[in-house]
């Protein structure tokens, strides 16, 4: 009995196929990137809400672009298939997993973190802590995964006197007040015209820079 990822499959075939549907047959990776930012963020907005109905639709709209994507690819690549992607990630899985799948015992987070961490080193061949971040990130999204991965090296991404004076400020650090300082933030920015995205993501790239000097790069 066919699977309806299996159906899903087929279902793209023929539409890229001659006699298929012209608007599909013309699409590349190019022109459906803008589709997989947007059912992405549509993905999130029905986890925000709570809503299971609206998830499970959402995220079928992802997988499509995944096999849209996927047979783009495999015209150019016969080896290219919906079932590699998968065979990939299975074993991506298995082999970050060591306390899992083999013998290796890790007793804390901060265990099973390093030991990630030095997986994807050794599989990435990676010479900056910086590497694999994508710079066309959202600002914050972007802030938050490069101050992470730089958190273990001399490089501050602030100012340290700054964010002390707002610890004694806002006192106990919660969601509520990290909200409230963020809102302030932007509200501030926009009174003067400056754009809070613009000037994060500009910080960032700049702070990108000095950890990567920080390593010797």
């Amino acid at each position: 009995m066919t699977s309806p990822v299996d159906q899903l499959v087929q279902v793209m075939d023929q539409l890229r196929s001659p006699g298929g549907c012209p608007w599909d047959a013309e699409q590349t990776h190019e022109s459906l990137a803008r589709y997989l930012l947007e059912e992405t963020y549509e993905a999130l907005e029905a986890m925000d809400q709570g809503d299971l109905g609206s998830l499970r639709e959402e995220l079928g709209d992802l997988l499509l672009q995944v096999v849209f994507h996927s047979r783009i690819a495999q015209e150019r690549d016969p080896e290219f298939s919906l079932a590699a992607i998968a065979q990939g990630v299975v074993d991506k899985l298995v082999r970050r997993h060591p306390h899992v799948f083999t013998d290796l015992v890790v007793t804390s987070n901060e265990q099973l973190e390093d030991n990630w961490a030095k997986i994807k080193e050794s599989e990435k061949q990676r010479e900056s802590v910086t590497d694999g971040v994508p710079t066309a990130m959202p600002a914050l999204a972007l802030a938050t995964q490069l101050i992470y991965r730089s958190r273990k090296l001399d490089a501050d991404a602030g100012d340290p006197a700054m964010k002390e004076a707002l610890r004694k400020i806002i006192g106990e650090v919660s969601q509520e007040q990290v909200a409230a300082l963020l809102v302030a933030t932007v509200e501030l920015a926009r009174e003067d015209d400056i754009d809070a995205e613009s000037v994060l993501r500009a910080e960032m790239l700049r702070y990108r820079l000095r950890v990567r000097q920080v390593e010797g790069l």
